[in-house]
Formats: C-alpha cells, sequence, structure tokens
C-alpha cells in the first residue's frame, strides 16, 4: 500500500473576504473529489483570504500509479482558473 501526500500552496485574486475563499476552494475541492479519489483538507492559512494550504491524499497498491494521479491533480488545479498554484510539494510513504 502507498499513501500518497501532496501539499499545495494556492493564491486565490479574486477573494476579497474568508466567504469567497471558501466559495472556491469549496468549487475545488467538489471539482477534484469527482474526478479523484482523494481526500482534502485546508491545513493551513485558514485566516488569510487570498491564500489557502492544501493537503491531498490519495492512497493506492501501487506507487507508480498514486504518484501519477497526484501530477494528475497537480495539473488539474494549474488549470483551475479561480486560483493560482504558488508551490506544491509530493510525499509518498
Amino acid at each position: 500500500m502507498t499513501v500518497g501526500i501532496l501539499k499545495v500552496a494556492l493564491h486565490i485574486p479574486e477573494s476579497s473576504s474568508l466567504k469567497d475563499k471558501r466559495r472556491v476552494l469549496l468549487s475545488l475541492r467538489d471539482l477534484l473529489k469527482n474526478r479523484f479519489n482523494i481526500s482534502l483538507a485546508e491545513v493551513d492559512e485558514q485566516d488569510k483570504w487570498q491564500k489557502a494550504i492544501l493537503a491531498i491524499v490519495s492512497v493506492g497498491t501501487e506507487r507508480v500509479m498514486v504518484d501519477k494521479d497526484l501530477a494528475k491533480i497537480v495539473d488539474f488545479i494549474r488549470e483551475f482558473n479561480r486560483a493560482e498554484l504558488l508551490d506544491y510539494e509530493v510525499e509518498l510513504i
């Protein structure tokens, strides 16, 4: 079994309040959960209205498949037009 952890830093330029930020993050979360079999949580910067740090976890039987899935998620987030991907890191356990 392999556990993949993807930590992403996002900038949300259209957000002018925590409510706006929540709306964007919920939209992204729903899209990701519908497309990929993942768990997701905001893990840092909760009080900042234009920045978010998300942790995304994927579990699979093969290390290569989990790594590919996380790479697809990074590409998907890059294409998401309501938030800008600032940085990311991947850890496979």
